[in-house]
């Protein structure tokens, strides 16, 4: 039987000088994904579309390796994106919300229904971390999550 789910959820914003649709894309397509944050996701964006987000030599010391399987739950281009992610039974829901501004975008992400508590604690700090990662790309064209030469 799956764990209660928790009632805490994590919420992180950032200001992203770029249209909308831009940062829509960098978030909801996996090309957009792969060119700041993954390596080889796929997305395919409509309600009930199955997702997989990959890291290859991911991290500080480039040693994290994994796919997280997803659903995506709304898909509005330029409004809104909600997926379902994680391993079964320990699911949680990421919803998107890019609000307009004059001189670019508003992000606002809320994750919710975590059952694992670990799992609320590693990804507030990672929300924290991928937007900013989100907001370098598309306002700079700047990317970390590209393999590294092995000396």
């Amino acid at each position: 039987m799956p764990e209660e789910r928790l009632d805490h959820e994590v919420k992180q914003s950032v200001f992203i000088r770029a249209p909308r649709e831009k940062v829509y894309d960098a978030f909801a397509t996996a090309e957009g994904l792969d060119r700041w944050f993954t390596r080889g996701s796929r997305v395919d964006a409509r309600p009930g579309g199955a997702m997989v987000l990959k890291w290859v030599d991911w991290g500080a010391e480039q040693g994290i390796n994994a796919e997280v399987p997803g659903r995506v739950i709304e898909a509005k281009r330029p409004e809104r994106f909600v997926y379902e992610w994680g391993e079964p039974g320990s699911e949680s829901t990421v919803e998107i919300i890019l609000e307009k501004r004059d001189d670019g975008t508003l992000v606002r992400l809320r994750e919710f229904g975590f059952r694992k508590i670990e799992n609320l604690i590693d990804n507030a700090g990672g929300w924290g971390e991928a937007l900013t990662l989100a907001k370098f790309w598309v306002e700079h064209g700047i990317a970390t999550n590209q393999p590294k030469a092995r000396v």
